[in-house]
């Protein structure tokens, strides 16, 4: 099974649980992070998100991202699901799990590869607002968490 998707379709969070954790006693941690769309964003109604990828290499950049996740802590496995395309309120984008036989080393890696997603990856979003259509860059808070993982 790949451990990265991305995709238009929603996701099943139990459904991916179980699928990760199947056949292997050892796991003592399931983390699970679901982003969901916001109807606000600095101060402004979102009708609607849209999101945009580069198919491949947003594939190969989350894979990295995954990669050093399981370098850095001893993971049993990870995912990272991402939708794209248009997103209302409500509505489920990103799911990153995370299985080890405890719980502080799969917080941790959950919490490394969202970090990294948010800066890292390739995806371009773009909100309805209404004042018309903008683009989203990274938050300065997402900045400051990444920076985090180089102190770690």
């Amino acid at each position: 099974m790949s451990r990265v998707r991305v995709q238009t379709g929603d996701f099943d969070l139990s459904a991916e649980m179980a699928r990760l954790r199947a056949a292997n006693p050892k796991v003592g941690a399931v983390v699970s992070f679901v982003g969901t769309v916001r109807d606000l964003n600095e101060g402004a109604a979102v009708a609607e998100m849209e999101l945009e990828h580069y198919p491949g290499m947003t594939e190969q950049s989350i894979e990295a991202i995954i990669e050093q996740a399981m370098r850095r802590w001893p993971l049993f496995d990870a995912l990272v699901i991402h939708r794209v395309g248009p997103l209302k309120p409500m509505e489920q984008i990103v799911l990153v799990l995370t299985t080890a036989a405890h719980r502080g080393v799969a917080f941790a890696a959950c919490e490394y590869i969202i970090d990294y997603l948010k800066t890292e990856a390739p995806f371009w979003k773009k909100e309805q607002t209404p004042d018309g259509a903008r683009w989203v860059d990274a938050r300065v808070s997402d900045e400051a968490a990444l920076s985090k993982w180089a102190r770690a």
